[in-house]
């Protein structure tokens, strides 16, 4: 079995769901693991990963809005507000969704749906420098 392991740096625009499969694939190609797993961690607690439809915008569009509804920004809702009235609705939609996602590798890249994609989930209004760690391990 051979491993490689990389750190991507993203900086997201805004606030929202932002596509990163293009940067995975392109470190499980660089890899040259024909079948495998790829696993991606984020190393924030106030933005997270998940795999999404990345065909329909409206889609990702309905997510943001849901998260904001849930998970709504306060001054005086929260205790936890020392960065601002978002830091902790952040923690609350990171809590909710994942910090770190596996995807198997087929045919030496990744083997997702074919409306599926991977997405930084930038939870704080403000973005963030943000770090993510893949770790790739197969044949």
């Amino acid at each position: 079995m051979r491993q490689a392991q990389r750190l991507i740096a993203v900086r997201a625009p805004r606030q929202g769901l932002h596509d990163i499969t293009s940067a995975v694939s392109a470190l499980v190609d660089s890899a040259g693991i024909s079948i495998g797993l790829a696993t991606v961690f984020i190393h924030h607690t106030s933005a997270s990963l998940t795999i999404q439809e990345n065909a329909d915008p409206d889609v990702l569009r309905d997510l943001e809005d849901f998260f904001s509804a849930l998970a709504p920004e306060s001054a005086t809702r929260y205790r936890h507000t020392a960065e601002g009235a978002d830091d902790m609705p952040a923690h609350i939609r990171t809590a909710l969704t994942q910090t770190s996602l596996s995807v198997p590798i087929r045919d030496g890249g990744l083997a997702l749906g074919t409306w599926q994609g991977l997405y930084l989930f930038e939870h704080r209004r403000h973005p963030q420098p943000r770090q993510l760690t893949v770790h790739i391990a197969g044949d």
